[in-house]
């Protein structure tokens, strides 16, 4: 090897070593906080339900401190001098975050610039605390008027202006949130509270709309994973809720199922009315699906005739399956599916997984669900006796 090829290889190394030493994209969090000289300031992570310490630092004799960070993407930290003195901040890669305050009041009056969403995070944060300290205000002239003659009146307009405050609250959160949909402080206003579990924003198109957007530019934020896990759980919640009231008021689960049989015809669940129903949602490709088969076929044979049917989605996507499992099972019945895993029906009866049923009566209504064996045959008999 010549020396000339050495000295190539041998930079190449030392560049790629450096390359392999340098660090992400790094923000910087300085500032000067009153009468905390001497003291040790944290920074920590905000995580999703705990914190991670990133590094401390000693406040100087003239109060100042500045403390070095990575992040790629927008990231809630907590500036922190212990439990009750902390303030949140929202800082993106290569901010130059300025932080001003007093020791005594860090957690209530601090100025922040350089951090666009640390900004708005001051906003919710001082926006709920005012409010907060206009609600307690009230409550103490309750407890302090208890014997006050004209008490009844009073509390009348404390209540009117109790609950005038809190729907200022909720208008300002919800007005944030749909103002600034795609900010990651928008993760704060959805999950601030009056108090434990008593959350400012309960409107779920508002929470759908910043976690949809936000899962859009930052999906791989874990605080944006969290909301948006959540805003799936609460639409699927909503939607067992819908039909469970559905079948408690009506006795019937209302959603209508249109679906192509095997040569492509559209059947309608509705079409059916007059028979004892058995909907039930199964896949050919999931085995205790056609585990049950056997006895579905059974008591098809035994009642079809007394006024029984059978409608039967497929959650499949594979065609060839689909029939060759009809073939081998001898299922004799109506069946339907798109082959696109019939969504749209197994959504509108809140189905979790297969096999599920539900047990329709012949007007229509849910007389029951999730019949196996033995119950489902007890179930037909008193139906259909």
């Amino acid at each position: 090897m010549n020396k000339t090829r050495f000295t190539g290889i041998f930079l190449i190394l030392i560049l790629l070593a450096v390359a392999g030493c340098k660090k992400g994209p790094q923000f910087t969090i300085k500032g000067k906080v009153t009468h905390a000289e001497g003291k040790t300031v944290y920074l920590e992570e905000l995580l999703v339900t705990s914190t991670k310490l990133v590094d401390s630092v000693k406040v100087s004799n003239k109060g100042e401190f500045k403390i070095k960070g990575e992040s790629s993407i927008p990231t809630y930290y907590l500036l922190k001098f212990s439990a009750d003195k902390m303030i949140t901040l929202l800082v993106d890669s290569a901010e130059n975050v300025v932080v001003e305050a007093d020791y005594a009041n860090f957690s209530h009056q601090y100025h922040v610039e350089g951090s666009p969403g640390s900004v708005l995070v001051k906003q919710l944060v001082d926006k709920l605390n005012s409010t907060k300290l206009k609600l307690d205000s009230l409550e103490s002239l309750y407890n302090v008027a208890q014997n006050n003659p004209n008490y009844e009146s009073l509390k009348t307009q404390w209540e009117q202006q109790y609950n005038d405050i809190v729907e200022d609250q909720v208008n300002f959160s919800t007005r944030f949130v749909m103002d600034n949909p795609f900010s990651m402080a928008s993760v704060l206003a959805l999950y601030q509270e009056f108090d434990q579990q008593n959350f400012v924003i309960k409107d779920f198109h508002t929470m759908r709309v910043a976690a949809s957007a936000l899962n859009s530019i930052y999906p791989k934020s874990e605080h944006v994973k969290s909301l948006y896990a959540n805003t799936l759980q609460i639409l699927q919640e909503d939607k067992a809720a819908k039909v469970q009231q559905l079948i408690r008021e009506k006795g019937e689960n209302s959603p209508e199922i249109v679906l192509p049989d095997t040569n492509g015809k559209e059947i309608a669940l509705s079409s059916l009315r007059g028979k004892v129903v058995l909907l039930q949602f199964w896949a050919a490709v999931d085995r205790n699906s056609r585990i049950l088969n056997p006895a579905l076929v059974e008591a098809y044979q035994k009642y079809k005739n007394k006024g029984f049917e059978i409608y039967q989605v497929s959650v499949d996507e594979n065609r060839i399956e689909w029939i060759d499992a009809i073939d081998k099972d001898n299922l004799n019945w109506i069946q339907v599916g798109d082959m696109k895993g019939s969504i749209q029906a197994v959504q509108n009866y809140n189905v979790k997984s297969v096999p599920y049923n539900y047990l329709l009566d012949a007007e229509g209504k849910v007389v029951a669900q999730n019949l196996r064996g033995t119950a489902l045959d007890k179930a037909l008999g008193n139906l259909l006796r």
